[in-house]
């Protein structure tokens, strides 16, 4: 029986053992799209104790804990942070299978040098441990950064931002480049009862036009400060056409206050997606497009915490025609810019690796690029599942690999994660005769996978 998180974790051939620790073990991390905070990193956050790096912000494992039936002032609420780890412990130490218990050990074996397991009898112990580390210097948020191996981080950033912290951090002795991705997702938002005063906040705005004008304006600015990426999270992908005068129409009736049905809502978003994308293939951004989740599901929890609450789900399988349709509608007239699309739902693996296929050109290697496994998907199973049906659908070599999508500074475990199950995958192939042991191509393939293929890809 192997030991629990050894050297081998999860590596359970020769072959995969050696892929990883020879080749994929040490690379840099490119981090293409998190949470992270760009204030905290210019200030160089430091931490009280382990609660705070751990569970503050973290809707993960809120969720888990709230499945253990704690308490929500356990969780969110004032109990004293002390407190908050215990049931935080309490929580984790029988969830077996869920990726939270591997990346919680893996996280304070890396960071911390604890080798022991997380659990109530050793809660005291690891308490203990983290306040007194967390007292040196390199636990700070820029340290932490530098220590897992990072070399860019693109945070996650609305149009009207102005971008401060980014040039503060550009201007700053920082040696981890920290940019800024564009996210629009409240000026596609028009359905939203909040639309207009946030339309008000981007600018004195009050036809499609000028909304079209700032944004390009918002993007140059975002672009002067090394934004390679944007970023669209979606219910679902709109595709319902309309000429410039309906789509005028039908922004003037939002700024008059009227209701507008949900054809009109498809038509605005699938004209300013069309839009923007003629933007980002022209400036040369990268595209990432979410979908297929169902947030805020609890109203009770929503009204208390508000979102990114840990109240949100898996939404039905895509509408591939309609995918289909919107990539089909940017490439026809040589718009359609690099694109990474991710679903939530595991059920539409099969379906966008085959969409994908369809619009690849010799502009990049792997020009438009199925997401890794995201959110309720970034364990074993859902990463397996990711990686096995892009290699059988599309082309595996030519992956841009793991991100963290993340709100913590230790997250970069999720990398090494990742990198044991790919190389575990790609170790069970060569040793079942269905790759050959040829070692310079199978370093290129894990290697590419792991960093290269990403630098690449984003001109980092």
């Amino acid at each position: 029986m192997k030991r629990f998180l050894d050297g081998d974790f999860l590596l359970n051939t020769q072959t995969a053992k050696r892929l990883y620790h020879s080749y994929a073990e040490e690379l840099p991390i490119i981090d293409y799209h998190c949470h992270l905070n760009p204030k905290e990193i210019y200030e160089d956050k430091s931490f009280e104790n382990i609660t705070e790096l751990w569970l503050g912000g973290d809707h993960y494992k809120w969720r888990l804990m709230r499945s253990f039936g704690i308490e929500e002032r356990f969780i969110t609420g004032d109990a004293p942070d002390k407190e908050k780890f215990f049931m935080w412990v309490k929580a984790l130490q029988t969830a077996i299978g869920n990726p939270l218990y591997h990346w919680s050990h893996l996280e304070l074996k890396n960071y911390f040098g604890y080798e022991g397991v997380i659990c109530a009898e050793n809660a005291e112990e690891i308490w203990d441990l983290c306040a007194e580390r967390l007292k040196q210097s390199d636990f700070s948020a820029r340290r932490l950064i530098e220590r897992s191996g990072v070399e860019v981080v693109c945070t996650t950033d609305d149009p009207a931002d102005d971008l401060m912290w980014h040039k503060k951090i550009a201007e700053s002795d920082f040696s981890v480049k920290v940019l800024p991705s564009f996210r629009p997702d409240r000026a596609l938002g028009i359905e939203k009862a909040d639309y207009l005063d946030y339309i008000n906040r981007l600018g004195d705005i009050k036809t499609f036009g000028q909304l079209k004008t700032v944004l390009l304006e918002r993007l140059d600015y975002f672009v002067s400060l090394g934004c390679r990426v944007s970023d669209h999270g979606l219910e679902a992908v709109p595709f319902a056409p309309a000429d410039e005068t309906e789509t005028e129409a039908i922004f003037a009736k939002k700024i008059k206050g009227e209701a507008l049905s949900p054809i009109e809502i498809n038509k605005f978003k699938t004209a300013l997606l069309i839009f923007l994308c003629e933007q980002y293939k022209k400036e040369n951004i990268v595209m990432q497009i979410h979908f297929g989740v169902i947030r805020d599901l609890s109203e009770r929890v929503y009204n208390s915490l508000g979102a990114d609450a840990g109240i949100d789900a898996i939404g039905d399988k895509a509408s591939i025609k309609d995918l289909a349709a919107f990539l089909n509608a940017a490439d026809k007239n040589g718009n359609l810019p690099k694109t990474i699309i991710y679903s939530l739902n595991p059920e539409d693996n099969a379906a966008i690796d085959s969409v994908t296929g369809a619009f690849q050109t010799s502009e990049a290697k792997g020009k438009i690029q199925h997401g890794s496994a995201w959110w309720f998907n970034d364990h074993k199973k859902g990463m397996t599942e990711h990686l096995s049906t892009l290699a059988s659908e599309g082309h595996l070599g030519a992956f841009i690999g793991m991100l963290t999508d993340s709100r913590s500074f230790l997250s970069y475990a999720r990398h090494e994660y990742f990198r044991r199950i790919l190389c575990d995958i790609i170790g069970e192939w060569v040793e079942n005769g269905e790759y050959p042991e040829n070692e310079k191509l199978l370093k290129e393939i894990v290697q590419n996978i792991s960093y290269f293929n990403a630098k690449q890809y984003f001109k980092f």
